[in-house]
């Protein structure tokens, strides 16, 4: 009998039976009990992910979507609901995420209504957010510091733990995915020191340190500037559907994945962490790196050919009307932070460093190297400081506007998971084009 990933609590269908067996939740051909129930390895995958990272999920229908291999996307609500009617144990699940159950039962657990729901609104991930709150380490300030000298919330500080996968949108990925996100972390230092109570310094005419200028080099050097290779042009009058738009996007997804990858086999750091550090890092935040790239060095081919070819697909009523209140919130967000950008014209190496402060999270579980990781933050944290002080002598708020820039990033990274599958290429459409129209207008 063959053990699966998670083997203390997968246990495989012998190979005579397994033909015979579907998965209880969408109907697919099961691959052995997991987490107490016969499940296909997606919605195996699809629990784990859910309950590791504290998922709350909305249905935009009736709670009562068809579960079908097919249609297993269309609806996550509905697909961890019937998770967790069908018996699906998440106490099987280990906290880190890692392969490996947390007890030895694998049966199937019967569970009230009433938990369920605590479960499917969050109120009961809520709850272990305020134990940690309450009884978990003390908040990060900025480099070098450990307590903010304000009473004004750090950006992170008010952020909660994000699902590192796109609704489903990158499941073909799924090596890179599935490791647990604590459910309250510092995204990035306190900017206490740019608060609103603190006055700035005025400008002063200074140099660039030597080593700084080395590091920013370097960190430009690692980065795919190259214009993306997905094909995005499309014949005069013709008409995209939804399926086509969201295979570009599934497309032009993987290609920015795989350039994530090659960045990180290039950082000057590279040789200074473990693989399993690094396919950790890559796991929780790889939705962001893509937004950041989206919205800066790839921009005017998002923004242009890709917003021809949303230009060219007519949404249905019923998608128009289906469309969900997340993805307005999601487009809102989008429309303010690519006008921030745009109004910024954030360089290449400020990209560099910003992207570099981002993947270097610390706080993410599972790492081996959190201290190390938290002096690499740091670095480049005070690189970018000296870089955007030297470089940018007359606008003394430069620095902090732009890491006000990388919360955004994550909380709309995290709020997409909420948007149904089907609803991403309206919402691609409406981004663009009202981005493209309003600076044609300026």
């Amino acid at each position: 009998m063959e053990i699966l990933s998670d083997h203390s609590q997968d246990v495989s269908v012998p190979d005579d039976r397994a033909e015979q067996r579907t998965c209880l939740i969408c109907g697919d051909r099961a691959t052995g009990l997991h987490y107490g129930i016969i499940s296909c390895e997606g919605c195996k995958g699809f629990f784990k992910r859910s309950i590791c990272n504290k998922r709350v999920y909305r249905c935009s229908r009736d709670k009562n979507c068809v579960m079908s291999r097919k249609q297993r996307n269309r609806c996550q609500y509905c697909r961890l609901l019937k998770c967790l009617q069908m018996g699906m144990n998440r106490k099987a699940i280990r906290e880190d995420g890692m392969p490996g159950g947390r007890n030895k039962s694998i049966g199937p657990v019967q569970i009230s209504e009433e938990e369920i729901e605590r479960i499917m609104s969050g109120q009961e991930f809520e709850e272990e957010a305020n134990h940690w709150s309450n009884h978990g380490d003390s908040d990060h300030s900025s480099p070098g510091n450990r307590a903010s000298e304000s009473n004004q919330p750090s950006p992170g500080s008010t952020l909660s733990s994000r699902s590192v996968e796109l609704n489903g949108f990158m499941a073909f990925r799924e090596q890179y995915m599935g490791m647990s996100v604590p459910p309250h972390y510092q995204y990035i230092p306190h900017l206490f020191s740019y608060s609103a109570h603190s006055p700035l310094l005025p400008p002063q005419a200074r140099s660039l340190d030597p080593q700084s200028y080395s590091l920013i080099h370097q960190l430009v050097s690692a980065e795919d500037l190259e214009p993306l290779g997905t094909p995005m042009l499309i014949e005069d009058g013709y008409a995209v559907t939804q399926a086509e738009l969201f295979a570009l996007l599934c497309r032009l997804a993987d290609e920015l994945l795989f350039r994530q990858i090659a960045w990180i086999k290039k950082l000057p750091f590279f040789c200074e962490l473990s693989i399993k550090d690094y396919t950790c890092l890559l796991s929780s935040t790889w939705q962001e790196l893509i937004l950041l790239s989206s919205l800066t060095v790839y921009s005017k081919q998002i923004f242009g050919e890709l917003a021809d070819v949303t230009a060219k697909y007519s949404p249905s009523d019923e998608e128009l009307h289906r469309f969900s209140d997340e993805g307005m919130e999601v487009i809102e967000r989008l429309i303010y932070l690519y006008h921030k950008f745009h109004q910024l014209k954030v360089s290449n190496e400020e990209y560099a460093c910003m992207k570099a402060i981002n993947f270097l999270n610390q706080d993410i579980r599972g790492l081996t190297s959190a201290s190390q990781l938290e002096q690499l933050n740091k670095r480049y944290w005070y690189i970018c400081q000296d870089f955007t002080e030297y470089k940018y002598t007359h606008q003394p708020n430069r620095f902090p506007d732009l890491m006000m820039c990388l919360p955004e990033i994550r909380y709309i990274a995290g709020k997409m998971v909420n948007v149904p599958l089907e609803q991403l290429p309206l919402l691609f459409k409406v981004v663009l084009h009202s981005c493209k129209t309003s600076v044609g207008k300026e």
